[in-house]
């Protein structure tokens, strides 16, 4: 009988309607209602009982808020009791909690931290977003640049003249394919590509889109009229090497120095002249000019032009003409002229005889360096050095007029990478 009445007692509880519950078992259901949410959400089942009666809905925007207030109070907190949980905060909390963003620096600021970078950091900026990628060529970086030992050389040439670089130093350089035109004029002042190797075509272009060069160096390159006569463009040129050039004709040389008469130091030697060039050379040469070197032009260079020479150039402090065979003793009074002479090589004129050296002391009092390479022999060096004790002889084995890197210097070396005594803030480091 006991039983059947517990029973029936049960029922009857289970019966009462929602309302007239006590609120201890509401509260009960709402616990027990998360319980089977969070259930559902992981097992997808149903359970029985009480847990599948609908929860009241003030009861639930009554509790919401304590939900809402135990996420706050936890937040920061999500790895504690070892249970690791990825956690999100929002941007704008980072960076007031950073204190300062790179965002917020100004263009000006982050130029002055790139400069401070090497070449290939800043290229490395580059790829960080839009605005570095701005900021990392812009023209205030890229004045002055050196890109010797730089495997691909082409695009990173015709990319570098398009940066506004100022002075540009590209010796040695490998150059299979350059298809240069730019649209306004470049801002190179001083460039070097000695010794590279260049299409004509390729070195066409730039070198007529350059219109204010003051030094140069071709030294070496295969060049044409229409270089020389873009040359001519350049009216503030100071400093010239086309040594060893060849591939234009003398009266495109004749123009182009008749142009440039700003030219101080022109170093023309070795190149593929007939005694016309040599004529236009002496005939059109800036007055002004201090260092010039005309060796190599063996019985192309005579008497009569070096009379001329001297009549035009009484500047001249440097002058080399080496190797011009016809030159005899009957040259010394006609170089006597040039008062300002500091420097004269004769190497390899084999017609002045090694006796008649002693009296250029004499003839040319203002003299104090002196090369006859091939005309002395070494035993008799330590005489003629006696005979003229201010005079320093033989001390210079190659010719630095006009060239951006002095001969003699060990190449590849960090000394060797300076051109016309200054070196290059960007610079390739292999």
């Amino acid at each position: 009988m006991s039983v059947k009445k517990t029973k029936s007692v049960n029922m009857s509880r289970n019966s009462m309607p929602l309302r007239d519950m006590p609120l201890l078992s509401v509260q009960g259901s709402l616990l027990h209602l998360t319980k089977r949410g969070n259930k559902r959400k992981s097992m997808g089942c149903n359970s029985d009982g009480l847990e599948v009666e609908c929860t009241p809905t003030d009861c639930i925007q009554h509790c919401s808020p304590l939900r809402k207030h135990q996420r706050l109070l936890t937040r920061g907190k999500e790895n504690e009791d070892n249970q690791f949980v990825i956690a999100r905060r929002p941007r704008r909390n980072r960076e007031i909690l950073s204190g300062l963003s790179w965002d917020h620096l100004p263009d000006e600021l982050l130029l002055k931290i790139f400069f401070y970078l090497p070449l290939q950091e800043l290229l490395k900026m580059a790829s960080v977003c839009k605005r570095w990628h701005r900021l990392v060529f812009d023209e205030s970086l890229w004045h002055s640049v050196d890109l010797e030992g730089l495997a691909h050389m082409g695009p990173a040439l015709q990319h570098i003249l398009k940066t506004g670089v100022r002075r540009l130093r590209c010796p040695r350089a490998f150059v299979e394919e350059l298809q240069f035109t730019s649209s306004r004029p470049l801002q190179v002042i001083q460039m070097d590509l000695s010794s590279s190797i260049i299409p004509v075509a390729a070195l066409e272009g730039i070198i007529a889109s350059c219109t204010q060069l003051q030094n140069l160096s071709l030294e070496g390159l295969q060049l044409s009229d229409a270089i020389i006569h873009s040359l001519a463009k350049n009216d503030n040129l100071e400093q010239l090497n086309i040594c060893g050039c060849s591939g234009f004709s003398s009266g495109a040389l004749e123009e182009m120095l008749k142009t440039c008469q700003r030219i101080l130091q022109l170093n023309i030697s070795w190149c593929d002249f007939t005694s016309d060039h040599v004529k236009s050379v002496v005939h059109s040469v800036s007055a002004c000019v201090t260092h010039l070197n005309l060796s190599g032009y063996r019985e192309n260079m005579t008497l009569d032009d070096i009379k001329v020479l001297v009549s035009r150039c009484q500047k001249i402090h440097i002058l080399d003409l080496s190797d011009s065979t016809l030159l005899m003793v009957d040259s010394f009074p006609v170089l006597a002229q040039l008062k300002h002479l500091l420097h004269l090589s004769l190497s390899r004129c084999y017609h002045i005889h090694p006796a008649a050296l002693s009296d250029l002391a004499k003839k040319i009092p203002s003299l104090v360096k002196l090369d006859v390479f091939g005309l002395i022999n070494d035993s008799h060096l330590p005489a003629l050095k006696k005979e003229m004790p201010h005079i320093s002889i033989n001390s210079r084995l190659f010719s630095t007029i006009a060239r951006p890197t002095p001969a003699g210097r060990a190449v590849g070396h960090y000394s060797d990478c300076s051109m016309w005594n200054q070196k290059c803030r960007l610079r390739v480091r292999l």
